[in-house]
């Protein structure tokens, strides 16, 4: 069963550093996912793994044997693209048989895995339907079945499902899922959507500007990252600049423009810059109280973004933050200009990260 090994991979084009000497192991059976913003690499470290692009240094290894000069079609990778290239003058069934046809597979075969795909994808009754027959969703499913009719255990997804609707990119995420489990798939996903990573992946890798930046399983990345990027890029967060101003040894005093937090830190000194990290629903809100120790805001934005609802909280001095709150249809939801106490500092998802060195804008911009 295949396991890859990406070893100090780059790729150059002229002055520009495609891939920057990346390094991956994917085990066997396991479904990874990697995100970026367009133009991190994600795409051409897959096409160099598939022999679509010749790396520029580094080895890649399937099953541990290196596969620099062994022929695409040699490599036994199934490979699945956003642009779903069905046959359009073939059928569902000839679709699906195409692989093993070119390979002059017995005709007995040819049946018998066209109709272990067409179960396998619930498309037995579309067997005889052509490509613009089909919804974009339909189609896609059967360019997957097509792929594992190969017979490859080893599938490259490249933004497989970035063209199709909203509703149908969620159901279809899930029957990939299902199909990899089902078979003892190895997978590589690239995606842009981070909800999707999230929700199907054994592990997902972020990238940078031809890099790697963090890879980890997907509560690791969300609710502990070691990196502000993957903080910032994985899911919506609040980051807070700020300095340290006591410190005891186990937890730390950060002043946020005039705002104080305290948060369990070892290792800080005081006047040290940092970055304060906090999910917006970890920002419980509550109605204006004269006392307490709650920084004290006024809602300047709501959202209602179906199970939970989106609030911006002025706390002055140039600073905003955001809050989602569970939608409960009995309780009264907050408005805009309704002054709150906002409660931050206390409990395991309060992150501290040090400052940047090339600054916070730097550190986390999407180019």
């Amino acid at each position: 069963m295949p396991s890859l090994d990406i070893e100090n991979v780059s790729k150059l084009y002229g002055d520009i550093r495609a891939l920057d000497n990346v390094s991956l192991h994917v085990d066997d059976k396991e479904y990874v996912c990697i995100i970026g913003p367009s133009g991190c690499g994600k795409s051409t470290l897959i096409k160099c793994v598939a022999g679509i692009i010749q790396p520029s240094s580094g080895q890649i290894l399937i099953d541990g044997k290196p596969v620099r000069d062994l022929p695409i079609e040699d490599r036994n990778i199934g490979y699945v693209f956003q642009d779903i290239a069905l046959f359009p003058h073939m059928t569902v069934r000839e679709n699906l048989s195409y692989g093993l046809m070119v390979r002059n597979a017995p005709k007995d075969q040819i049946i018998t895995v066209s109709n272990e795909m067409l179960d396998l994808i619930s498309m037995r009754d579309r067997s005889k339907s052509h490509p613009n027959e089909l919804s974009g969703g339909a189609q896609q499913k059967v360019a997957v079945g097509r792929a594992i009719a190969t017979g490859s255990h080893f599938f490259l997804l490249d933004e497989p499902l970035g063209a199709l609707d909203a509703l149908v990119r969620a159901e279809l995420r899930y029957e990939l899922r299902r199909l990899a489990s089902d078979l003892g798939l190895t997978v590589i996903h690239v995606t842009h959507d981070q909800e999707e990573a999230l929700s199907i992946a054994d592990r997902v890798v972020v990238m940078k500007r031809g890099a790697v930046v963090e890879a980890g399983s997907p509560a690791e990345l969300y609710y502990s990252p070691k990196n502000i990027f993957t903080e910032n890029f994985v899911g919506e967060t609040n980051l807070l600049e700020g300095s340290v101003v006591e410190t005891n040894g186990t937890d730390c005093a950060v002043e946020v423009k005039g705002q104080r937090i305290r948060i369990p830190a070892s290792a800080k000194t005081v006047g040290q810059r940092v970055v304060v990290a906090v999910r917006p629903e970890f920002v419980p809100l509550v109605p204006a109280k004269a006392e307490g120790d709650e920084w004290k805001g006024r809602i300047k934005e709501v959202a209602f973004l179906g199970s939970i609802s989106r609030y911006v909280v002025e706390i002055g001095n140039g600073l905003d933050i955001i809050a989602h709150i569970p939608t409960i249809a009995e309780r009264r939801e907050f408005q805009v200009g309704d002054d709150v106490n906002v409660q931050l500092g206390s409990g395991e998802h309060t992150l501290l990260f040090d400052y940047p060195k090339e600054g916070l804008e730097k550190e986390t911009a999407l180019e």
